[in-house]
């Protein structure tokens, strides 16, 4: 069983594999000589269209990453080979510690602090309490679903939103259009976990934004084609006087990296990180990679990603 791998930090990853795999020859994409030799499974993460295009007979393809957005829209995707890709593999408490982080930031009115520290003005803002402060979180998968958890388990209420209907402990669920714009429309944070699909694309657009109460602000850990970031930018409005939103904190662009002339890396009241919201951690990631090569090895049943879906 040959097994091609294509990752940043690709030693730690093949090194890993290998132990865990002694059965299967391990190689990696940046050796040309073996990327041309045809793999029996790909364990990647946004190859290239020429890596996909020499690899003709792998039986599955392995994402390494929670989101397979990019994976789908390479051309040169074998469209008859099984995909499976991480679901949380871990990565879920670390971007559910992003999302409570930028909830309080907001809820404490830390980023008015921050100018008011600027101003060297001395003032208190009234607290609001949590109770008061509803949380949407939009995506209630394997991820969504435990952030959501993690932020009510802080005391803040949480509406999460969802295509089907769902039922979580302590999460009021909503879904499809109406539930969206009922939530829309009760929340002071709208956190982004949805997947990159033609659906989901600027989910967040110029109407979603205006339906949301004033002052609301934005957490998008998840993916950048889910905002318009031109009426995100214009419901922020211009300079430090706060528009229709407060504030957002992005972690996800529709251009990674984020160009360095882009408005939002300026923009004073965005706060910008490199999509570091929810790395992968090895040891987890390594046991589903091994689950999902050794189960479509010996033809057992495995979930796969649905190319229509997007997920």
């Amino acid at each position: 069983m040959r097994i091609l791998l294509h990752i940043d930090d690709i030693e730690a990853w093949r090194d890993a594999l290998a132990e865990r795999l002694p059965e299967a020859e391990i190689v990696t994409a940046d050796d040309p000589a073996e990327r041309r030799r045809n793999a029996d499974y790909l364990a990647v993460w946004k190859p290239s269209e020429t890596l996909l295009a020499e690899q003709t007979r792998a039986r599955g393809i392995v994402n390494l990453g929670a989101g397979v957005d990019a994976l789908l829209n390479n051309p040169a995707l074998p469209r008859d080979v099984p995909i499976v890709k991480l679901r949380d593999a871990g990565m879920s408490e670390l971007i559910g510690d992003y999302v409570r982080y930028g909830v309080l930031h907001f809820q404490r009115d830390f980023d008015r602090y921050r100018r008011r520290q600027a101003q060297r003005m001395w003032h208190e803002y009234p607290l609001v309490d949590k109770r008061d402060w509803p949380v949407g979180v939009l995506g209630l998968g394997a991820i969504g679903a435990k952030v959501a958890a993690m932020v009510a388990a802080d005391g803040f209420p949480v509406h999460g939103w969802s295509r089907s209907p769902k039922s979580l402990d302590g999460i009021t669920c909503h879904h499809g259009d109406a539930g969206l714009a009922e939530l829309l429309g009760r929340v002071r944070t709208l956190v982004l976990l949805l997947p990159g699909t033609r659906s989901t694309r600027h989910i967040v657009d110029a109407e979603a934004l205006s339906a949301l109460p004033e002052g609301a602000s934005l957490i998008n850990p998840g993916r950048g084609s889910l905002i318009d970031e031109v009426a995100l930018l214009d419901a922020l409005g211009e300079g430090e006087s706060e528009g229709r939103l407060r504030g957002a904190l992005l972690d996800a662009f529709a251009e990674e990296p984020l160009p360095t002339d882009s408005p939002l890396w300026c923009h004073p009241r965005i706060w910008v990180t490199p999509h570091m919201a929810g790395p992968t951690p090895l040891g987890e990631a390594v046991d589903q990679v091994v689950e999902a090569i050794r189960a479509l090895e010996a033809g057992d049943e495995v979930e796969t990603v649905d190319p229509e879906a997007g997920y």
